[in-house]
């Protein structure tokens, strides 16, 4: 069953680290909303670290063994709307979300893009975070337009939404992406 927002209230601290229990649209200029919404709970991206994948002639990209060079860290930049990155036009990225998760042994969490960024172009990768799992959430992010685009960062970037089901025979345990820190964590096998 898809949790609604008063289950995600009550749960707040226990799942989410900062937990904001509004929907945020506004501090002291308009933002990207985050924090509790209907059915799910928008997540903000941190602004410490933000990497866009470069070509390297002669390289392919291996999840088996990934070669940290094809990233390339972007500045973080600030005016008067924010802070934010900027992800180029045809161009794949990788963020962490600035909340840090503990998900419950019956809850499965589903991330899914915001629309904001939709209408812009930019597409964040469908990831799961299964029953068990804790950390802060890499966040994955391509800019399918021909425009290089803004990605806020202390402001909604991706929501999810929390499933509940009978408690598994397998939480996630100490599987591979477990415990993830603040920062972008690579692909490994």
């Amino acid at each position: 069953m898809l949790k609604n927002d008063i289950w995600i209230r009550e749960q707040g601290t226990n799942l989410i680290t900062p937990f904001t229990p509004t929907l945020i649209r506004r501090t002291e200029y308009p933002v990207i909303s985050y924090g509790v919404s209907s059915y799910g709970y928008d997540l903000r991206l941190s602004p410490h670290d933000f990497r866009i994948f470069r070509h390297i002639p002669g390289t392919v990209i291996d999840p088996k063994n990934f070669n940290p060079a094809n990233l390339e860290a972007v500045e973080l930049q600030e005016d008067e709307s924010g802070l934010f990155f900027i992800l180029p036009a045809h161009s794949y990225g990788l963020g962490v979300a600035l909340e840090r998760l503990t998900i419950p042994p019956n809850i499965t969490v589903i991330c899914i893009g915001k629309s904001t960024y939709a209408r812009c172009g930019v597409i964040a990768n469908l990831t799961p975070a299964e029953a068990g799992w804790q950390g802060h959430l890499t966040l994955e992010l391509s800019n399918s337009s021909s425009a290089d685009c803004r990605i806020y960062a202390n402001e909604g970037i991706v929501q999810l939404l929390f499933f509940e089901g009978e408690p598994c025979d397998q939480p996630y345990g100490d599987r591979k992406y477990q415990n993830q820190p603040a920062v972008v964590t690579l692909a490994r096998v």
